[in-house]
């Protein structure tokens, strides 16, 4: 089974963006130390807790500070951006680390209606017409980056128009969701898909039944292929690890409550301030879905995943917090998590 990483690039109260990015760096080299197969970046906007704003910067920087990794997006959320502008920068990337390039592509904002607005209004689009082509936007982005690139009819004359001059090679695409439209278009189109089971939790083998039963083969796929995202927390003692899962827990049940968005906590932040009754059910609910324990039981968890949804690599996004007094350019839980992990599955 092929293991492979998320990283939304936290930003904890501890840390600066600089300190942060410095993190990510960390992180990635010991994914590509311990044989992980693809390290993905993801695009949210405007978050205190999250760095993540641009993948195909973060890309590059991974991509030059790591030797084997697959490093890509996990994913751009394709309605903020025009579709050459993407085009474009998966193209440079490409060549730049020429088989090392994943575009993992989405339709959610990965922001507040307000950052959604700025993204849009600054590309000419509102986010109701991004949206409703999404799927024309996924086939100009793939037409645009073939060596070939696209003819545009203006004025009665054809324009040829590519992403890079002379490309060799392509990154692949694959569409990322958390509900059955990514998954019916990822079918339709011949594309790979990823199920974001660490997000949602919910309709994950909905959602692959449906893109395996509806695929069609095309130039790009001859078969469907398809993995799922898991947040995980891996530690020696099962007791170490729930302590280290708290920051990102109070994170997302503060985000799936209205409460108030911060920089994440260290633990020791956390455990002082422990979540109210009314959440605790909430929190226990998401906890069931994550993988948390030491590496043993992790690995156990793991391939059970792989197992029940059928796939043969799964995507760990590393959740654990940090200490108070952790060097602030570092991740030493997550990088434990990822090292754990690996030598257990």
């Amino acid at each position: 089974m092929q293991l492979s990483v998320l990283d939304l690039v936290p930003v904890r109260s501890d840390q600066t963006s600089a300190d942060a990015v410095a993190a990510a760096r960390g992180l990635a080299q010991v994914a590509d130390a311990s044989g992980y197969t693809r390290y993905w970046v993801a695009e949210h906007h405007n978050m205190p807790a999250v760095a993540a704003t641009n993948p195909p910067v973060v890309i590059a920087l991974l991509a030059a500070a790591t030797e084997r990794i697959r490093v890509g997006s996990g994913g751009v959320m394709l309605p903020n951006h025009a579709p050459l502008v993407v085009a474009e920068q998966f193209a440079l990337l490409e060549a730049a680390f020429p088989g090392r390039i994943d575009l993992g592509i989405g339709r959610a904002p990965g922001s507040d209606p307000v950052t959604s607005w700025a993204l849009r209004h600054g590309a000419g689009g509102v986010e109701e017409d991004a949206v409703a082509r999404f799927p024309s936007y996924v086939d100009n982005v793939i037409a645009m980056m073939s060596p070939e690139g696209v003819g545009l009819q203006v004025q009665g004359r054809n324009h040829p128009l590519t992403a890079t001059p002379r490309a060799t090679s392509v990154p692949p695409v694959w569409l990322l969701g958390s509900s059955d439209y990514s998954a019916r278009l990822a079918a339709e189109r011949g594309l790979p898909y990823v199920f974001a089971h660490h997000f949602s939790g919910h309709g994950t083998a909905e959602a692959m039944d449906l893109y395996r039963s509806q695929f069609r083969p095309s130039e790009h796929l001859d078969q469907p292929r398809t993995f799922l995202t898991v947040n995980a927390v891996v530690a020696p003692t099962r007791e170490e690890a729930e302590r280290l899962v708290l920051p990102n827990l109070h994170s997302m049940v503060a985000l799936r409550t209205g409460g108030q968005l911060a920089p994440q906590r260290t633990v020791e932040e956390a455990e002082a301030d422990p979540l109210p009754d009314a959440h605790r059910a909430l929190a226990e609910s998401m906890l069931q879905r994550w993988v948390v324990g030491t590496p043993e039981d992790a690995a156990k968890q793991v391939r059970e995943l792989a197992t029940t949804y059928d796939v043969d690599e799964v995507m760990i996004h590393p959740v654990a917090g940090a200490l108070t007094g952790t060097d602030p350019r570092t991740a030493p839980a997550r990088e434990a998590t990822l090292r754990l992990l690996a030598e257990a599955v």
